[in-house]
């Protein structure tokens, strides 16, 4: 018997996509004409479905610690999957995937939890399938301003309209949509007249033929196999080829004036503020898709002017994880033929105050806001925008171990030697990063920042958001949280004492240089209290501080 529409057919699908668009994502990017031919459509359909897979991962994992056999419901798992896709939505193909998965978890969650057991799975998989996949198309066309035909909604509608009209069971219904859409994309060329020139199919159609493929396979007992992609692969650094046709990608897009850049955010807001955001956005620029709901939307526009598309989302509400990309310089970067640099650095950091210290010393940087973990995918365009022989990766989180790992093997696949350094804080990234020579051979480079690393005590001092219990005791919301080495060592009233209380624990070991990282609104007369306490307890240690403006943490704290 196929496997029924449950949560591990959900976890199986999601990584089945993400495998195909692995797969598939050079050849998707290879073919990426319209909107804008700035060849990343299938980079950003991969990333958006890794984070919805990583959503969904976490509540199987979430479930496993709470006993032996514990799974999710089928509700739970494609809320997740929604969620991650919403929140890691990049591009306008990516949006609206994330906004067709949206729709379809609307009538999936509804039916699981509803009491209405026709069938092995408590549902009819088959109708339940029907009627999800029209409710994606239709979340779709109302999430995108002006729906414009032969792309990705076209092959969307097409596949929905098939499962309409297919009897069977679930696993029929989502082969018939598949087949469906890969009909409908092969018209596109004759639907879009920018296609029909390039003489290539709509690329975000493209990917979602991978991703109902996914489906169709999942439902019929498909499952990944053990070489399933875990980073995006190989980036194409050529212009883009189809049959009988080739364009240059620097040269602009096939759909005449072209706006200047592509602006994404997450947005905090109700929906009357986003009625009025969709109304002065569109009137800015094109390309326009607003989607999510329940007080959170990710927001997608093409623009000439960057600032007055993000100055509409704060006047609508709470707009975060900004991304602004300026389409010449991601044209640039994909035709790029400088001959790459000999070492680089890439380092994950909080706050705009230390994004842009380990940049002038020469790192790039993979900027993150509180709560935020980069995907594999983010860290491995990272290491090819450092376009360098050698990279040398500081992850600077211990919860990002594995996610670096995945990057800097897939790294080496394209010809690139990476070296991890398991960095567990940014101070400990600051200590690496103040050894790094360029001029040294890679290994003693990596030695030396690796020591200087590993040297580096570090703490942090957070702010409780609840009550707790701790290594430490109690803490209620509102206390001040010294932790060290990642574990709370001393809870506290207020920031400065107990900072200078984890200040003379970690000292009470020795140490030659205190490195102090203030957060955002931190005020400077903290650091100069606690300068003034390490001078006046240890005589001979130095103290360094940065203003970091990070949001994570109050203040960061490092031990030499």
């Amino acid at each position: 018997m196929p496997p029924t529409l449950d949560a591990d057919a959900v976890r199986t699908w999601c990584a089945l996509a993400l495998d195909a668009l692995g797969r598939t994502r050079e050849e998707i990017d290879a073919i990426n004409v319209y909107p804008v031919a700035d060849g990343d459509t299938g980079t950003n359909l991969y990333l958006t479905v890794e984070s919805a897979t990583r959503a969904v991962d976490a509540v199987f994992e979430g479930h496993a610690t709470t006993g032996p056999g514990s799974r999710p419901g089928l509700p739970e798992a494609v809320r997740a999957m929604a969620h991650g896709a919403l929140i890691g939505a990049r591009g306008n193909s990516g949006t609206i995937l994330a906004q067709l998965l949206r729709g379809m978890a609307e009538v999936l969650a509804a039916a699981g939890e509803a009491d209405h057991p026709t069938g092995p799975g408590g549902h009819d998989d088959a109708a339940l399938l029907r009627r999800a996949l029209r409710r994606a198309v239709e979340s779709a066309y109302e999430g995108v301003a002006r729906p414009v035909e032969g792309t990705v909604l076209t092959v969307a509608s097409a596949a929905a309209d098939a499962a309409a009209t297919t009897p069977g069971d679930g696993a029929a219904v989502a082969r018939a949509a598949h087949e469906g859409a890969a009909t409908a994309l092969e018209a596109t060329p004759g639907q879009l007249e920018v296609l029909g020139r390039a003489g290539v199919v709509d690329a975000g159609g493209k990917g979602l033929v991978e991703v109902l493929g996914a489906l169709a396979s999942a439902l019929a007992g498909g499952r990944p196999g053990p070489g399933a992609t875990t980073g995006a692969p190989p980036r194409a650094t050529r212009a883009w080829r189809s049959e009988g046709c080739t364009a240059d990608l620097g040269s602009g897009t096939a759909t005449g004036a072209d706006p200047a850049c592509e602006v994404i955010y997450l947005l905090e807001a109700g929906d009357d503020a986003v009625a009025r955001l969709r109304t002065r956005l569109d009137a800015l620029g094109e390309s326009l898709v607003v989607i999510g709901g329940d007080g959170l939307w990710n927001v997608h526009v093409h623009v000439d002017d960057a600032g007055a598309a993000v100055e509409a989302g704060i006047e609508a509400g709470r707009p975060y994880r900004i991304r602004i990309t300026h389409f010449g310089s991601a044209r640039e970067e994909r035709t790029d033929v400088r001959e790459p640099a000999q070492r680089a650095v890439v380092s994950v950091v909080p706050g705009t105050g230390l994004a842009a210290l380990c940049a002038d010393a020469g790192a790039t940087v993979v900027a993150v806001g509180p709560g935020e973990t980069p995907a594999s995918g983010e860290l491995l365009q990272a290491i090819r925008r450092a376009h360098a022989r050698e990279v040398v990766l500081l992850p600077n989180d211990a919860d990002l171990r594995h996610v670096a790992a995945a990057a800097a093997e897939q790294a080496r696949t394209e010809g690139v030697r990476v070296a991890l350094i398991p960095t567990r804080s940014p101070v400990q990234g600051i200590a690496a990063l103040a050894v790094h020579e360029s001029g040294r051979r890679f290994d003693e480079d990596v030695v030396a920042m690796t020591a200087a690393a590993g040297a580096t005590r570090y703490a942090e001092l957070v702010v409780a958001e609840r009550q707790s219990w701790t290594m430490a005791g109690v803490c209620q919301a509102g206390d001040v949280l010294g932790l060290i080495d990642g574990d709370v060592a001393v809870i506290g009233a207020e920031l400065a004492g107990t900072a200078e209380t984890v200040l003379d624990r970690m000292l009470a070991a020795g140490g030659e240089m205190v490195t102090l990282v203030l957060g955002a609104d931190v005020p400077d007369a903290v650091a100069e209290r606690l300068r003034r306490h390490v001078r006046g307890g240890h005589l001979a240690v130095d103290t360094v501080v940065y203003r970091g403006e990070q949001l994570s943490a109050p203040l960061l704290i490092g031990i030499e």
